[in-house]
């Protein structure tokens, strides 16, 4: 199981290290008139550390090698 978890851990600093962020949609106005239905979406970008991804790649890296042993 800790395996598992250093595996993702160090799949996801790498991922984080190279798109740097995310993005997601969200719904912020919604407006309905009798058969009209008006929707606005905000797109959101959230920016991830750089030193995040490289503690998430350094601690999955130490749990690979606690479970090693």
């Amino acid at each position: 199981m800790v395996r598992i978890v250093g595996i993702v851990l160090v799949a996801l600093g790498v991922l984080a290290l190279v798109y740097g962020g995310f993005t997601y949609t969200r719904d912020s106005h919604e407006l309905r008139l009798g058969a009209v239905e008006l929707s606005l979406k905000q797109k959101e970008h959230v920016n991830v550390p750089v030193w995040f991804g490289v503690g998430t790649v350094a601690f999955g890296v130490a749990l690979l090698l606690v479970a090693r042993k």
